[in-house]
């Protein structure tokens, strides 16, 4: 019962969310805060690791695909699949829970406990709409490109791991690419992308949000404000696959 408690409060806050901003000036600044904060500010992270992952992926293809029967194209065509239906969009979605989730919660956290969010409501304001709503816009908007660029990225570094260890030649890596590429894929990426970036968004800010006591809490909150968002994250990933694929 508990957790449908937890549930109904989660959408009631939305209901609160997605109401019309009262100043649209300070609106557009606070959206520009957050694009910078949860998106500019992770692009160096997801750089890093879905270059190195894309690597990973096709030197383990590699050094498997060791028949001789078996095309080395192979190679190109795993790596590709793997990271545009998976890696990219879920796992790097992942990882920005545990950055961007952690940092939601804990600022939205500290917020409550110190009473600025008290004070918000206190001049008029709808603080969830103030403080959650440009999360939201910021991370659907933005995070598509970031995972875009995680595809590249991760592609990318296939080939240059190819070429650094002679594996397999890149000629073959190429083809691999071209091999029965279905535009729908990238489609499909993202729209989880954007599913996920909504729960990225909102599912730490309720945590953050409704937080009660002081720091040890609000350390608490952004604990389980990431271990849910990954939980809810995989979930969805199981059912939009279905959905989408299936």
């Amino acid at each position: 019962m508990n957790y449908l408690r937890h549930i109904g409060k989660y959408f009631i806050m939305l209901r609160q969310v997605f109401r019309i901003p009262q100043k649209w000036s300070v609106f557009r600044e606070m959206l520009f805060r957050e694009i910078e904060d949860l998106g500019l500010k992770s692009l160096g992270i997801i750089a890093f690791i879905s270059f190195f992952v894309g690597g990973v992926i096709a030197i383990q293809t590699a050094l498997n695909v060791d028949n001789p029967f078996i095309p080395k194209y192979l190679i190109g065509f795993a790596t590709k699949q793997s990271m545009i239906l998976e890696f990219a969009p879920t796992f790097m979605s992942v990882i920005l829970a545990g950055k961007v989730g952690s940092y939601i919660s804990s600022s939205i956290g500290t917020m409550r406990v110190t009473e600025q969010i008290d004070a918000l409501e206190v001049m008029g304001i709808n603080s969830l709409n103030y403080l959650v709503l440009p999360k939201i816009i910021a991370t659907m908007f933005f995070y598509p490109l970031l995972i875009s660029l995680a595809m590249f990225l991760g592609i990318f570094g296939g080939y240059v791991a190819g070429t650094l260890t002679d594996l397999f030649y890149s000629e073959d890596y190429l083809y691999g690419l071209r091999l029965d590429f279905d535009p729908y894929y990238i489609q499909y990426a993202l729209i989880k992308t954007v599913v996920f970036a909504f729960v990225i968004a909102t599912v730490p800010a309720y945590h953050g949000y409704y937080v009660k006591g002081g720091s040890l809490e609000v350390g608490r909150a952004s604990t389980q404000a990431v271990v849910w968002t990954s939980v809810v994250i995989i979930l969805l990933n199981y059912f939009l696959t279905q959905m989408l694929l299936a």
